[in-house]
């Protein structure tokens, strides 16, 4: 059992979770691409700071890899939160935090299809239990609509959401052997030249709203935690435990976001929120317990 791995992933998925509601809080405040965008300006500015002369050593790895590099940022940073913001304008946060948990799976899927890993019987049970918890609350309870593909609009933007942090994790194995500050620094560059399109769209149709005073806090908020440090830890979990394994621990980000999103802005917790709960979590115990152990298979990387 990797325990520093463990805290630092379970870290990581609370600061999700209230990266989620915050994006909730925010509607109405600011917009969601000017708030994906100015995250991104906020980080920047403190990787500037700290994580400069890191990347002048790192540089000629830098220089080779720039375009992957840049293409985290675009894909893992800037896409997802836009897609998650833009959910959160029509959909619950509860709802959003609970389909998060649909991102282990597809990380299985591409992992096998394209790199053939290692995995067991017991680790598709539990994503076919996290999978089922999924659609119980896209559906919102009614799995019948899934059938008729009758979802709701940010319900439907958080599964392209799903998709682009997958992803992401699975292409982190190719990223160059550089310091983890520069890693980040570059890809926060690259999630900042690829947002402000973003925020040009918003002004060009009528969507832009320049933030108030809670929207800067909001602002503050994703600029420092969700941008920074949850970032950060991600990358050492995956570097730790592989990506399979810690992508699993994305499914907690449904008990932390739940529970925020009930005391922080008194959303409602339904019946199906309880049972999907109970399914994702159940998948994430069954999976991680049965996974493929090193004598029996590769090794994840």
């Amino acid at each position: 059992m990797n325990v520093q791995a463990y805290i630092i992933l379970c870290i990581t998925t609370l600061i999700w979770g209230g990266n989620s509601v915050a994006g909730k809080m925010a509607v109405g405040h600011v917009s969601p691409m000017m708030l994906t965008s100015m995250r991104w300006v906020i980080a920047c500015l403190v990787l500037l700071v700290f994580a400069a002369p890191q990347v002048r050593r790192d540089w000629p790895a830098i220089s080779k890899n720039w375009l992957l590099l840049f293409g985290y940022g675009v894909v893992g940073f800037t896409a997802f939160n836009a897609f998650l913001y833009s959910a959160l304008q029509y959909t619950s946060a509860i709802n959003a935090v609970i389909e998060q948990a649909g991102i282990p799976m597809v990380i299985f899927v591409m992992n096998y299809v394209l790199f053939r890993t290692a995995f067991s019987w017991a680790q598709i049970a539990g994503f076919t239990l996290t999978l089922f918890g999924v659609g119980l609350t896209a559906s919102h309870g009614d799995l019948k609509t899934l059938l008729s593909l009758e979802l709701n609009q940010g319900d439907a933007l958080m599964m392209f959401a799903v998709l682009v942090y997958a992803g992401y994790t699975v292409a982190l194995r190719f990223k160059p052997d550089i310091h983890w500050k520069s890693l980040i620094a570059v890809s926060a560059l690259g999630a900042l030249v690829s947002s402000l399109p973003l925020v040009g769209w918003e002004i060009a149709t009528d969507r832009f709203i320049w933030p108030d005073s809670e929207g800067w806090i909001i602002i503050a908020y994703a600029g420092l935690l969700p941008s920074l440090v949850s970032q950060i830890l991600y990358v050492r979990g995956v570097e730790l435990i592989g990506p399979n394994r810690a992508g699993l621990f994305i499914n907690t980000i449904p008990i932390f976001g739940t529970l925020l999103s009930i005391f922080l802005i008194g959303e409602t917790l339904q019946t199906f929120h309880i049972i999907a709960m109970a399914l994702v979590l159940g998948g994430i115990a069954v999976a991680e317990r049965g996974r493929p152990r090193p004598a029996d298979s590769v090794r994840e990387g």
